[in-house]
């Protein structure tokens, strides 16, 4: 007999069929085997809640009836069961897809700036750190107030960036009305879409995991795909422009989009992520002029 706590014992739990076989993936990940045949996936969560956040996360992407998701079969404080993505090469075709459908996933809405998914925290995360969803109507003061300058003095704080590189990052705060473009409605993000949340599925379709959901600005998840790299890129983009074509300009506005990932890495990773993150906004102050 399993442990109650095991990853075995979990997915009997939320799924209701027993277990065959399990494997482990990672130091987190664990396939479960089910007697019908099905395959699920058990992840442990890095923090008490984060595996109900994910899991609100994972559902209102869902609800929006575009991107695919894995199916979440239910999760408590520290586990996530969800449904195993067999997983085949990247292509064009399914690049293309996968960007009509994440326009059609951004278009889907949310209440406002910062909303969490139906269910989920105010106190999120973003990978290993903590994200506050705190809820605002206008884009440039919420994405400096709860994204941008809360991670800045901790980066500060740990000696990563500088004070006087702290100073652009500020004057690209200060100045972001002017910077950010159009006004755009609150958008339904994955939140943290890089590349490694990019599963190629074997059905020929892109499925999306370990969402950090909010409502935000739809230029942000573009330039998350952007910061690392993602294969077929260009088609991603052509998918999402013939859907729902992109304001003018949205290129020069990646690095302001970035800054967030970037100075969440330079916390968690050092001080290379805060030089990119300084050469962003500098970057940004130039073309403003």
């Amino acid at each position: 007999m399993c442990p109650a706590d095991s990853s075995s014992a979990v997915a009997a739990r939320f799924t209701g069929r027993a277990v065959t076989a399990e494997r482990p993936l990672s130091g987190s990940l664990t396939e479960v085997d089910l007697d019908d045949g099905r395959t699920v996936v058990v992840k442990r969560a890095d923090g008490p809640g984060a595996a109900r956040a994910e899991a609100a996360g994972l559902r209102w992407l869902a609800d929006a009836g575009t991107v695919r998701v894995p199916v979440v079969h239910g999760a408590d404080e520290r586990r996530l069961v969800s449904d195993r993505v067999a997983q085949g090469p990247p292509s064009s075709g399914a690049a293309l897809r996968f960007g009509r459908d994440l326009a059609g996933l951004h278009a889907a809405g949310a209440p406002a700036f910062g909303a969490p998914p139906p269910g989920g925290p105010e106190e999120a995360c973003i990978g290993l750190a903590p994200m506050r969803n705190v809820a605002g109507d206008d884009w440039p003061r919420w994405y400096a107030a709860h994204r941008v300058l809360p991670y800045l003095r901790r980066a500060v704080d740990a000696g990563t960036v500088r004070a006087d590189e702290a100073a652009d990052v500020e004057r690209v705060c200060e100045r972001l009305p002017g910077l950010a473009g159009p006004v755009q409605p609150p958008a339904r993000l994955h939140g943290d879409l890089w590349s490694g949340n990019v599963l190629w599925g074997a059905d020929g379709h892109v499925h999306l995991i370990d969402p950090a959901a909010h409502g935000g600005h739809r230029e942000t998840d573009l330039a998350m795909l952007r910061l690392f790299g993602c294969p077929h890129l260009d088609r991603i983009t052509a998918g999402y422009e013939e859907a729902a074509p992109l304001a003018d300009g949205w290129a020069d506005r990646v690095g302001l989009h970035q800054l967030f990932p970037l100075l969440v890495h330079a916390v968690l990773f050092g001080r290379g992520y805060a030089e990119q993150a300084v050469a962003a906004a500098r970057t940004a102050l130039r073309r403003a002029g």
